[in-house]
């Protein structure tokens, strides 16, 4: 254990989280403040930060680095491309994919950017499609980054730490032993601290809704607490159990299972509209990217791009750092272009899939009249919303039991895999094969939960999910270093390579000169003998 990372981040979280636990009214309104303040007046350096990490993406993906293999270059993947997948998908998105899928897309509709008529046909294409994009490439991207300098530097440059700290070194040096790389350590663990409990408390509710729609049991705050516990048991659990015994077998459990959900919907559904607003979407992403990428409303005022897109882009930024940190570590063998398209190409189809089969068919049952969702997640909120979609499927009561179960396995590969890289990143040395000790793995993931609990039930949990977007802005010039670095080390090993290839060309020309002299010699010797007269030769043979 690393002593000054693991108790300074817990002297971090205590700090910030006590004050908000014993005001939290108070601690609320400081922390808006501060997030107005970013998102107001630094709103474009997310959005120029997002797109220039996603243009880096495309030309390392498209140069000869992208042949780069994680490892010795007879290295093969330590898990199949389907559960290396899935472990990046449940990891990097948990329950967020299964809370947001059903009905994020009504507030696009209720509110939709480019002044847009709320409610209007416009707004029902625009909020199909915006879901899309902010779930989309530039998000994957967000998470590839850290990934790919870390599986860098601990499988290639053969780094003894999995830290985002070592991402950096190609830019702070040796810093990175010192009190900077402490500092980029701690501020990891906060901001994940932050962001993985405000995911755990924030999907509580809908389990709890769900429990309560299909069993006797009574929604309060018993039943969230018989929640919260199972949830610790099982992905402390996981966790306990490591990689191949527990990340894996949950994260296969959990996509198959969402692939049989999938599946029902898009035959029992409304399959025509789902498909046909689909292909819309996609179609209205292609063409309106750079557009989207770069909306600020400056002359209207509307704030959506503060609103949604700085805010998902923070979002994204804040849990990067885990999400490099976790794939690193399973993606030994894998190649630079391998990972770009698996996560950004891959990891993109799958939340584009959940959104077209969950949003639209949500959306559907609104333009249809069958169901006002959209007005009731604006007046009952988001919960009642998700539950009233879901049930008005066929077997709805069975849609919902599968439903809350796939949430609450999808979590728990998300927490587990927090857990996990927050013991990593609090080791000191972590060599190639080993994982963090089981004790301190487990720590983590009671330390999530107990979080979780607590800000909830005092109603810091808003200030907490603003706090987790607060910390991505320092993280912007975090992962900055981290991608100065890479490119550093890229460039730097080429040269290396380069020079290595010259010698050893050089080498062996000098080897052949060397090797063709005597049979040149022999030949010389043979012509002269040819040319001499009959009477230099023995007659007699000898």
């Amino acid at each position: 254990m690393d002593r000054q990372v693991f108790w300074s981040a817990l002297l971090l979280i205590g700090v910030i989280c006590v004050p908000v636990m014993l005001a939290p009214e108070r601690g609320q309104q400081a922390l808006d403040a501060v997030l107005g303040l970013l998102t107001g007046k630094f709103g474009w350096l997310y959005l120029w930060f997002a797109a220039a990490v996603f243009g880096f993406l495309i030309w390392l993906a498209c140069s000869k680095y992208g042949r780069i293999r994680f490892g010795a270059q007879q290295d093969r993947p330590e898990f199949s491309t389907l559960s290396w997948m899935a472990m990046i998908f449940t990891a990097s998105i948990g329950g967020g994919i299964m809370y947001w899928g059903v009905i994020e897309w009504a507030y696009y509709y209720n509110d939709p950017p480019m002044q847009m008529t709320p409610g209007s046909v416009e707004a029902a294409h625009w909020a199909a499609t915006y879901p899309m994009f902010h779930w989309g490439f530039t998000a994957w991207g967000l998470f590839c980054l850290p990934a790919l300098a870390l599986a860098y530097v601990y499988h290639v440059r053969k780094q003894r730490t999995l830290r985002l700290s070592d991402a950096c070194r190609g830019v702070i040096g040796d810093r990175a032993d010192g009190w900077l790389g402490r500092l980029i350590d701690v501020l990891f663990i906060f901001g994940l601290v932050g962001a993985a409990g405000t995911s755990l408390g924030l999907e509580v509710p809908v389990v709890s809704d769900g429990l309560a729609r299909i069993t006797p049991l009574q929604q309060g705050s018993v039943l969230d607490v018989m929640v919260i516990t199972v949830w610790t048991l099982l992905f402390g659990a996981s966790v306990f159990f490591g990689l191949q015994k527990g990340l894996r077998r949950l994260a296969d459990v959990n996509i198959w299972l969402a692939f049989g959900l999938g599946a029902f919907i898009l035959v029992m559904g409304p399959t025509v509209f789902v498909i046909d607003t689909f292909t819309n979407s996609v179609g209205l992403l292609f063409q309106n990217f750079v557009e989207m990428s770069f909306y600020t409303d400056p002359v209207g005022g509307s704030g959506f791009e503060e609103d949604w897109t700085v805010f998902y882009w923070g979002w994204w930024i804040s849990y990067a750092p885990f999400v490099g940190l976790f794939v690193a570590r399973i993606s030994k063998g894998r190649t630079i272009r391998g990972m770009i398209s698996g996560m950004c190409l891959a990891g993109s189809a799958g939340c584009w899939v959940s959104f077209a089969l969950l949003g639209n068919t949500a959306m559907f049952y609104q333009i249809s009249d069958v169901l006002p969702v959209a007005e009731i997640v604006s007046s009952q909120g988001d919960t009642a919303g998700i539950m009233a979609a879901l049930s008005q499927l066929p077997l709805g009561g069975v849609v919902v039991a599968v439903f809350v179960l796939l949430v609450v396995l999808f979590l728990a590969t998300t927490l587990d895999s927090s857990a996990y890289t927050m013991a990593a990143v609090s080791s000191l040395e972590l060599p190639r094969g080993t994982e963090p000790a089981r004790w301190h793995r487990v720590f983590w993931a009671v330390v999530l939960a107990g979080v979780s609990i607590v800000l909830m039930y005092v109603g810091g949990l808003e200030a907490l999910q603003t706090l987790s977007i607060i910390t991505a802005f320092p993280l912007i010039f975090v992962l900055a270093l981290v991608l100065e670095s890479l490119r550093r080390w890229l460039l730097a090993d080429q040269r290396e390579r380069d020079r290595s290839g010259d010698a050893e060309t050089e080498a062996g020309a000098a080897t052949a000169a060397v090797e063709t002299t005597p049979a040149d010699s022999t030949a010389a010797e043979g012509t002269v003998l040819a040319r001499a007269p009959s009477a230099a030769i023995p007659r007699n043979g000898a």
